[in-house]
């Protein structure tokens, strides 16, 4: 019989920094830091060397309209030379900034766009071996066009296209494997494993 697996909940913890030191800090909002860390309970072992990139966090949402369709953007990512279907998300980097209100500046910033019902969808570690980036991804309905304000788009941002994609259709993307952007995933499936969202959602089609 296989022994009892530990508890079944991520667990906050550190394990001992013998030293650490900036590999690159400019000043922006990520940096590369090098530490060199010990297990616990071994001081007599050598530290071995880990690099983490710094982050401040972001907030991603999913909007989705009256006929079960997603705000989707297309977005050109030079580090993954890819152009990525995305949903909108911006960095969490004012100090102390609650993340739904990131999202929502971020909603009306990349798409002219308010929402009257907002749900925490979950919140996921991109890449845990390397940052401690973490993202915070919120359901968004009962839209409104509220425009853009001020903001002007520049550099990747500037060539981005904005389209509306049915629910279902980007469910069947990402299980097609077409779609792989983690926060667009992500929240894809945790909307439809709840309910949330698509043609399986209790309110779907109601009034029609």
């Amino acid at each position: 019989m296989q022994p009892e697996h530990p508890p079944l909940e991520d667990e906050p913890t550190r394990w001992p920094v013998a030293s650490s030191g900036d590999l690159h800090r400019d000043g922006w909002v990520v940096a590369l830091r090098e530490d060199h860390i010990r297990r616990p309970g071994h001081p007599e072992e050598e530290p071995f060397r880990r690099v983490v990139l710094e982050h401040p966090g972001a907030a991603v949402v999913l909007a989705v309209d009256e006929q079960e369709r997603v705000l989707c953007l297309w977005q050109y990512r030079h580090a993954a030379g890819h152009r990525f279907v995305e949903i909108p998300a911006g960095l969490m980097d004012g100090d102390g900034e609650d993340p739904l209100d990131v999202a929502q500046r971020e909603l009306a910033e990349e798409a002219g766009l308010a929402a009257a019902q907002w749900t925490h969808l979950v919140s996921t570690y991109a890449s845990p071996g390397i940052s401690a980036e973490l993202a915070h991804l919120y359901l968004a309905r009962d839209l409104s066009d509220v425009g853009r304000g001020d903001f002007e788009p520049e550099h990747e941002e500037a060539e981005m296209q904005a389209a509306w994609v049915p629910f279902d259709d980007l469910v069947e993307g990402v299980l097609a494997g077409r779609l792989c952007d983690a926060p667009l995933v992500i929240a894809i499936l945790v909307a439809q494993a709840r309910g949330l969202a698509g043609r399986s959602r209790p309110e779907a089609g109601k009034g029609t």
